[in-house]
């Protein structure tokens, strides 16, 4: 479906695309403001086959050629998905020695305080798979216990061998001083080459470790699942010929590269909804009314 009879362009001719339970809809959208639109079922056994499918048969209509495409933004729900569904990674922890439990703790808060009946979620790192490595960094970034190296491979070998093939790794004080993180980094990845590693001090380097831990486990055990889906639509695209840039939407309504997407995944995990809102706020922007319930 168009809007508009079609004519060839040669350049700025940008794509939106985004995944739904039932149905994909791409977007095509020309310099002069023209757009092609199309709806077609989902394929949940190969996410991206919809959006080629799709994006083939607006390139049919609008005369587009492939290589003209110069950015491609996509919504997903992947990550999302990965997590309610509970099939993501199997996800392995290492923290500072003592700190095993920060998210079985958290903040010790429940949504309603009267409620006897909730249970509190489980984590995505289960206990078996949190070990405490000795190290520990001060609240100023002083060393007060080196990492102990030796322990760290230990460890995650003990790991690897239980079948974990995502770890997170998050010691106490690292987003003052890092150094022990990336060291871990850099020996799990020397020897477990195999193992896709999330440090906090590059996923959330703030402070408060529930918070960062947290989300940096979340990071590790939706990383593999957001890396092959990227990945694979990429080489899709690629081999239909789109060359553009795939920018995939963040959870705060802004953009984010391919390769950051597939390294910080949780920064994506609403990227769906905040697709929705994003345009349904930007649509009323444009109609002049302030009083908008998206």
């Amino acid at each position: 479906m168009s809007t508009a009879p079609t004519t060839r362009t040669s350049r700025g001719v940008r794509v939106g695309c985004d995944i739904g339970g039932t149905f994909t809809d791409v977007v095509l959208a020309m310099p002069d403001g023209r757009l092609f639109v199309n709806k077609t079922s989902t394929t949940p056994e190969d996410l991206g086959k919809a959006i080629v499918q799709g994006l083939s048969a607006l390139l049919d209509q609008s005369g587009v050629a492939p290589e003209e495409i110069t950015e491609i933004v996509h919504g997903t729900t992947t990550a999302s998905n990965t997590i309610l569904q509970k099939v993501g990674a199997k996800t392995g922890v290492l923290t500072t020695t003592g700190f095993r439990d920060v998210l079985e703790i958290g903040r010790i808060r429940t949504p309603t305080m009267f409620d006897l009946s909730w249970s509190k979620p489980e984590p995505l790192a289960t206990r078996r798979w949190r070990r405490g490595i000795d190290e520990r960094m001060s609240a100023t970034g002083d060393v007060v216990t080196p990492l102990n190296e030796a322990q760290l491979l230990a460890e995650t070998r003990t790991l690897v061998d239980e079948g974990v093939t995502a770890i997170a790794i998050a010691f106490i004080n690292s987003y003052i001083n890092p150094a022990h993180e990336r060291r871990a980094k850099q020996l799990i990845q020397q020897h477990f080459p195999q193992v896709l590693v999330s440090a906090s001090f590059e996923v959330l380097p703030e402070i408060k470790e529930y918070e960062r831990t947290s989300t940096t486990v979340v990071n590790a055990y939706i990383l593999p699942a957001m890396r092959t889906y990227l990945a694979r639509l990429r080489q899709d695209l690629e081999t239909m010929g789109v060359r553009a840039s795939l920018q995939v939407m963040a959870s705060n309504g802004g953009m984010m590269g391919i390769a950051s997407a597939s390294e910080k995944p949780v920064f994506a995990v609403a990227s769906g909804p905040a697709g929705g809102v994003t345009g349904a706020a930007r649509i009323g922007s444009l109609a002049g009314d302030s009083n908008q319930i998206i």
